[in-house]
């Protein structure tokens, strides 16, 4: 997935949910819609790098959109994540077309978006003929905590949890069911339930890969220019994910 071409600025403060303050390098301060609705534990930085996406469209309230952070490491340098929940779908539709799908999910003839079942509608169904059908439920990664791993979700998820008692119910029925982590920070190198935050969703996530649900997790290739500008961002390497790990303390 290629960006238009993105504006570097300094993040002051995000609110109101949608909103984020951002001081671009000629000193004007711009608002910029924040195109996340969770909580955006560890991503919601003041003070950090940002980059935005500009429209020239009349219609719009906002002409900027805030895309990407950077974030500072542990060892000094410094991390791009994506805030922008929107952008996780494509990059795998992308991707599930290309070499790195995971684990044999670019094996498949057709793809449906947005794919209606009993109680939802879930991002994906991969169709081939003489194989069964395969629903893909895409959940963005950002939250990197204190002891270096990642965790979703970054919030109590009631939302999340119905997705994955759906993914369980179509396993049952002999379908392939799979709940696959977009890990969007170049900094998390795995993923594992964040019981601290939501211990329902992490049990939940436990009990339905017990019983049929595949869980899966990939990072991201951000793509950049000779002078380090990111440009775009594709589907990355297949990411460990820790379903036993110990709680965070």
């Amino acid at each position: 997935m290629m960006y238009p071409t993105l504006v570097p600025g300094v993040l002051v403060k995000r609110y109101k949910r949608f909103l984020a303050d951002v001081r671009l390098d000629d000193g004007r301060v711009v608002v910029a819609h924040c195109p996340n609705t969770g909580s955006m534990r560890a991503v919601n930085v003041p003070g950090s790098r940002v980059w935005l996406a500009a429209s020239d469209n009349p219609a719009r309230k906002l002409a900027w959109t805030w895309e990407l952070i950077e974030l500072a490491q542990p060892d000094g340098a410094t991390a791009l994540a994506s805030v922008h929940t929107g952008r996780a779908n494509r990059i795998v539709e992308e991707g599930l077309s290309g070499a790195r799908a995971p684990l044999s999910l670019g094996d498949y003839e057709e793809l449906k978006r947005e794919a209606k079942v009993e109680g939802a509608r879930l991002d994906f169904r991969l169709r081939a003929e003489g194989r069964r059908d395969c629903f893909v439920e895409v959940k963005q990664v950002t939250l990197r905590e204190h002891d270096g791993h990642g965790y979703f979700p970054d919030a109590v998820s009631e939302r999340g949890r119905r997705h994955l008692e759906v993914l369980a119910e179509l396993a049952a029925e002999g379908q392939r069911a799979v709940l696959l982590f977009l890990v969007a920070h170049e900094g998390i190198r795995d993923v594992a339930p964040a019981t601290h935050l939501d211990p329902v969703y992490a049990e939940t996530l436990r009990r339905v890969a017990r019983n049929g649900v595949e869980v899966m997790a990939s990072g991201i290739e951000v793509m950049r220019d000779d002078l380090g500008r990111p440009l775009g961002i594709a589907l990355g390497d297949s990411l460990d994910v820790r379903l036993a790990a110990p709680d965070l303390v």
